[in-house]
């Protein structure tokens, strides 16, 4: 028999809320970043193609996106009463609207500035997105695998935004792939326009590493210098091959660079869960020089290779990875250092993604073989470094 109290349950809105509330935030990762964030990889050989865009010039737009970003995500750390429901209408109808319009124009400088206010308000809808499901996880509402699961909505995004690539690259123009991805970030983020939020969302710790609104001093320790160092190393490293990887491994003419981009968020999907079952098993530090030295790997094999067979097992192991790395960093902040290093990190993280492109756009003029190189090298060095950690924590138990 059912008693009383379940039966209360299983009708009160209150306790079905959360689910509803989880998908929104799912979906709206998946626009904000996987779409907002990530589409300019795909379509840029595109753009190239039809618009001569210079290596340089891509560059430029693509830093423009990551200092938008940046600067929203210290904005409203500062700020997170700003977090509200309008906040969320103006950011969804801003990002909406800044993708529809790199279709109106070819001028280089309008792009960049569009692409920052992309950037902007992609960060202030992913850090909407992870307050609600930090705040329900907080308070008991739904578990932290079900956060995870959450936060697999940017590999959704990103796999998206490579299918829609491929589905239009014979029959559409890249002005119509941006007016196509506008739509589908307005379809996506439909659900978190209408959605309720928790109201425990002021004071949250980020698990994947954009903002904590916690202002107390990050402790001058060695350990807590390194993992900032790994990790401004894993944005300087990791963002040439999120910005560039399309284009180094096709072109406008073929399917080989869409296909890899789709891969690539296919992989993203279950990383998370798949990373916290790992460190749950082996310590959060040794999963992250794990997943560094993946990606390292990953990061390489093109320029020893340019086949498409090395192209989708570069795609894969990056998308495995670069969700699972913010993770697993500010995990690893959170125990190691305490629950003030979430800012610092994503500070020292948004820094080096905005150098990552301005670093290597002297020398892909000619090809990416270079630029990969240069992205190995910081990489390896993030891995060594992370590796050192890992071997300095596992003495302390």
């Amino acid at each position: 028999m059912t008693s009383s109290a379940s039966v209360a349950a299983e009708h009160n809105p209150a306790v079905d809320a959360p689910r509803p509330m989880v998908a929104s935030a799912t979906s709206g990762l998946a626009a904000a970043m996987g779409i907002g964030r990530f589409v300019y990889t795909p379509i840029l050989p595109v753009m190239a193609e039809a618009v001569g865009v210079s290596a340089g010039e891509s560059a430029l737009v693509a830093t423009s996106n990551y200092a938008g970003y940046l600067l929203a995500a210290i904005v409203l750390s500062l700020r997170p009463r700003w977090r509200g429901r309008a906040m969320i209408r103006t950011l969804t109808a801003s990002l909406v609207a800044s993708e529809a319009a790199m279709a109106a124009t070819t001028d280089v400088e309008i792009w960049a500035t569009l692409r920052f206010i992309a950037g902007a308000s992609s960060a202030g809808l992913f850090i909407s997105c992870v307050a609600t499901v930090t705040a329900l996880v907080a308070s008991k509402t739904v578990s932290p695998v079900m956060a995870s699961v959450a936060f697999s909505g940017v590999g959704v995004g990103v796999g998206l935004t490579g299918l829609l690539a491929l589905a239009t690259e014979d029959n559409a123009t890249w002005q119509q792939m941006w007016l196509g991805s506008s739509a589908l970030t307005a379809l996506l983020l439909l659900p978190l326009w209408f959605s309720a939020q928790p109201r425990s969302v002021e004071k949250t710790s980020l698990a994947t590493g954009i903002v904590s609104t916690t202002t107390s001093r990050l402790p001058r320790s060695k350990i807590a210098i390194a993992l900032m160092a790994t990790y401004f190393l894993e944005g300087l490293g990791y963002i040439v091959v999120g910005t560039f990887l399309v284009a180094a491994v096709g072109d406008a003419k073929n399917s080989t660079g869409p296909m890899v981009w789709a891969i690539v968020g296919i992989a993203a999907v279950p990383a998370t869960l798949l990373w916290a079952a790992l460190a749950r098993r082996v310590g959060w530090p040794i999963a992250l020089a794990v997943a560094l030295g993946v990606q390292t790997l990953g990061t390489i094999l093109p320029v020893l290779d340019g086949s498409s067979t090395t192209a989708i097992v570069t795609a894969a192991l990056f998308g495995a990875t670069f969700m699972g790395i913010c993770m697993l960093t500010m995990e690893c902040g959170r125990s190691l250092i305490g629950p003030n290093s979430a800012a610092p990190l994503t500070a020292v993280y948004g820094l080096g993604q905005m150098l990552g492109p301005l670093m290597v756009a002297p020398v892909i003029g000619d090809g990416y073989g270079v630029a990969f190189t240069i992205a190995f090298v910081v990489l390896a060095c993030a891995t060594a470094v992370s590796a050192l950690i890992a071997r300095k924590t596992s003495r302390r138990r």
